[in-house]
């Protein structure tokens, strides 16, 4: 028997949905999703293809109480804008989660992706970071940069952000783009360490290998979000910095010891205990950030949840309305 299937363009999403805090609410509740008993989540599909400088991932999770599910495909091909295209696309499907029938295909190019990362971030901060927020530093100089940065300043509106990159050009191009979001101070800042001292919010958003944050960096008063590493090999924080901190949060233990910061611990043997979630903190059932001088370390990979509760949100802003193009499938 036929049924609709609603078909919506990048352009079509960014019409509906935004980064906010209601999307930040939503995420949150993806992340309570998590701790609780019946998901169903498999690890992450990655694929490298070197010959290409590209990647693709394959997240997906079924959460109860949740009227769909989605799998979200996210290419990374890093040498498309030699030839003038975008260096990400990808696309969403959702799927009933009582027939298994399409209900709607996300053209979204990524952006539902970059928007529900950016709200994880802003869940990290709600939990971890300390109350006052004067000063916080992005490290990288990218899309997420910009974006987790409005993040978390919808949690803990500070006044002065600070931008580190490898290509100062791209950080000052990055910093002024900041400064006129936020309606900030900003500022270009010559390396990481300088960055992270002076802050008492960090993000790391880069494809980094080798630590860009140590353990010598680290300051009372601190929280750092790492969202770079979603691939093995990958390493912004280093193992040391992960073990002096007061509290290490994990968004998936299972994926951040393959693909996160956890991984690097784990491969020298630290880190070895039980460890939070940040679904476990948003719940309760772990202890978030108890004193304004502790040192938090969250620890962000992606998880197919985020991207279920987001699709299943689009869904419901769509409903009864014409955006998009139906199909009988």
């Amino acid at each position: 028997m036929a049924h609709d299937v609603r078909i919506v363009t990048e352009a079509e999403l960014r019409r509906v949905i935004g980064l906010d805090r209601g999307l930040v609410d939503v995420i949150e509740k993806a992340f309570a999703a998590l701790a609780g008993e019946g998901v169903v989540m498999p690890p992450i599909l990655s694929m490298a293809l070197e010959e290409a400088n590209g990647e693709v991932d394959v997240k997906t999770a079924y959460l109860p109480g949740f009227d769909g599910f989605a799998i979200k495909v996210s290419p990374g091909f890093f040498d498309n804008p030699k030839l003038g295209l975008a260096s990400l696309n990808g696309l969403m499907i959702l799927f009933s989660a009582r027939t298994g029938l399409v209900e709607a295909l996300f053209l979204d190019n990524g952006y539902l992706t970059d928007i529900r990362t950016a709200a994880a971030g802003a869940v990290a901060a709600r939990h971890l970071a300390p109350k006052e927020v004067e000063t916080a530093a992005v490290l990288g100089t990218g899309v997420q940069a910009r974006l987790q940065m409005q993040a978390a300043h919808l949690e803990r509106p500070f006044g002065r952000v600070l931008v580190w990159g490898r290509d100062a050009d791209k950080a000052g191009t990055c910093a002024s783009d900041l400064q006129e979001a936020l309606g900030v101070e900003a500022e270009v800042v010559g390396d990481p360490a300088e960055a992270v001292a002076r802050s008492q919010l960090v993000v790391t958003t880069t494809p980094a290998r080798e630590p860009l944050v140590t353990a010598e960096m680290l300051h009372p008063g601190l929280h750092v979000t790492a969202m770079g590493s979603d691939q093995a090999g990958k390493n912004e924080v280093a193992a040391e910095a992960l073990v002096a901190a007061d509290l290490y949060v994990a968004d998936r233990v299972a994926q951040c010891e393959t693909a996160g910061e956890l991984a690097s611990a784990r491969a020298k043997g630290l880190m070895t205990g039980l460890l939070p979630e940040l679904g476990e903190v948003v719940t309760g059932a772990a202890a978030g950030r108890t004193s304004g001088d502790q040192v938090t370390i969250c620890d962000l990979t992606g998880t197919g949840a985020q991207d279920t509760a987001i699709a299943s949100h689009v869904a419901a802003l769509l409903q009864g309305g014409a955006t998009g193009t139906v199909i009988r499938a």
